[in-house]
């Protein structure tokens, strides 16, 4: 109990280190000058003015100078004006009776519906998480056309309901990203959005595919480069996963996974670095980093599509993932920690490396607590595993994870869209405030984990109840606190 006191006073010291110590000069200054006679103050700054006015005009002008080239130099910000969740129609909802009456009608192998069966029962998914309508038929319709079906529905709905909460026009969009890992139709997904919406002919459009469950960041970190080189523009990012063509109807373990845990979802995001929404939108986008473990072999294959010995194609999932991500989330964490701790986390991280480094070698590594540099937290809904793993390596408490276990519970792995789904819980629960730090964390296939820190810059209204939120009509059953069903 002392050492944590003391960690505590040695954080105050070093973070309130201006206060501290640079206050009482100044104010000790100030109070020298006050006990001296005016007339004497005056003539100390007229000899000033007189003895060093070329100097100062000199200086005035450098330091103008040197303003004016930081001004036009600077990055500029982006912001978050509002995002939308796609919410799936009542009927596309998948109950585990449902899911395992429909596998054993389509994989005839009774060890492998009860593999399905186990994985279920631990996955953290509740049963209102929904499949798209191609795969509720028997066998399933994974042809290009129920895709395409799929794919309108998802990125349709959520983009109108974008469009309508910001009021932007579709002709007022300047870029377009699309991703979507597994389904790549020609034409691309976002020439899709093109045709739908008629967007302006010299719209600058991306399509992201192959990217994995960390595609959404991508996309942010793409239109952020792409908005510092184009002022006075609009990012719309759409992040989905397309399930239809993509449920594996064989018999291997390794493939079955992806099928158990992946559901129907996707999120329409409208980015901007127009001034007028400096007011208006919700955060402000601080950092993005990512890290690319692609160049090991066991990380480049730990998620990887293939063929089983029956011709049928699925997403392999390794048994090393956990381990493969706790290295990725270990080097994204030295990369961001020093944007993002202050600096009596820094310093306590630099000291046990030097220790482990240069006294004793199997000292315990020194975790930082990113609780004082981030409110919120949104963890890549992969599954229950995930969420432990990260919770338990970054020493959070439940109540940081309750909106990753929630999204899982009610919506599935919605893929890159996960951290959205998140999001939304957050502000819908009314934790939102000014100033918050968001920090958003997603893993992908290659092996990638990225992240993104935002700020919000307003106070975020509840606004649950409208039918567009995907929490609408249920944030209000869940308790403040995971339910136990979440903790299977």
């Amino acid at each position: 109990m002392a050492s944590k006191y003391v960690k505590l006073g040695f954080q105050y010291l070093v973070n309130h280190l201006i206060i501290l110590f640079i206050m009482p000069i100044i104010l000790a200054i100030f109070t020298q000058m006050l006990q001296k006679d005016p007339k004497q103050i005056f003539n100390f700054f007229t000899s000033l003015q007189l003895n060093y006015s070329l100097e100062m005009l000199i200086s005035c002008i450098l330091i103008s100078l040197m303003c004016a080239i930081y001004y036009m130099s600077r990055p500029r910000a982006v912001y978050l004006v509002d995002y939308s969740c796609f919410k799936p129609p009542v009927e596309c909802r998948v109950p585990f009776s449902t899911f395992m009456e429909h596998s054993r009608l389509i994989v005839s192998d009774q060890k492998s519906v009860d593999f399905q069966i186990k994985i279920l029962e631990r996955s953290g998914l509740g049963e209102d998480t929904c499949l798209p309508p191609a795969i509720h038929c028997i066998p399933p319709n994974s042809t290009m056309e129920a895709a395409r079906q799929e794919a309108e529905l998802v990125i349709f709905t959520a983009l109108d309901n974008l469009f309508s909460k910001t009021g932007l026009r579709p002709k007022n969009i300047d870029i377009l990203i699309v991703n979507c890992s597994l389904f790549s139709p020609t034409p691309s997904l976002s020439a899709l959005v093109v045709n739908k919406y008629k967007l302006r002919s010299n719209i600058k459009s991306f399509n992201l595919s192959g990217m994995g469950c960390s595609a959404g960041l991508i996309s942010v970190d793409l239109a952020r480069d792409l908005l510092q080189a184009h002022p006075n523009s609009n990012a719309v990012i759409v992040s989905t996963e397309i399930i239809t063509p993509n449920y594996y109807q064989g018999k291997e373990r390794a493939m079955l996974l992806p099928n158990c845990l992946f559901r129907m979802g996707g999120a329409a995001i409208l980015l901007s670095n127009k001034a007028k929404y400096r007011r208006r939108a919700k955060y402000r986008l601080l950092h993005v980093v990512r890290t690319h473990k692609g160049t090991d072999d066991r990380a480049y294959k730990c998620v990887f599509e293939v063929e089983d010995n029956e011709g049928k194609v699925g997403i392999s999932l390794s048994k090393d993932l956990m381990a493969i991500a706790g290295d990725a989330l270990k080097a994204n964490i030295t990369t961001i920690g020093p944007l993002v701790l202050p600096t009596s986390e820094q310093i306590l991280f630099l000291l046990s490396l030097i220790g482990r480094k240069l006294i004793y070698p199997k000292w315990k590594p020194y975790i930082p607590n990113f609780k004082q540099a981030f409110e919120h937290f949104c963890i890549h809904a992969g599954g229950r595993a995930v969420i432990d793993e990260l919770q338990k390596s970054l020493q959070l408490c439940g109540g940081h994870v309750e909106a990753s276990r929630m999204t899982l519970h009610r919506f599935g792995n919605t893929s890159s869209s996960s951290l959205w789904y998140e999001l939304s819980y957050i502000e819908a629960k009314g934790r939102m405030k000014k100033g918050d730090r968001v920090w958003q964390i997603a893993f992908g296939s290659g092996f990638k984990c990225n992240s993104a820190v935002w700020k919000c810059v307003r106070n975020v209204e509840v606004t649950n109840c409208g039918d567009d939120n995907p929490w609408a009509q249920c944030i209000q059953s869940y308790p403040v606190h995971i339910p136990d069903v979440v903790k299977l």
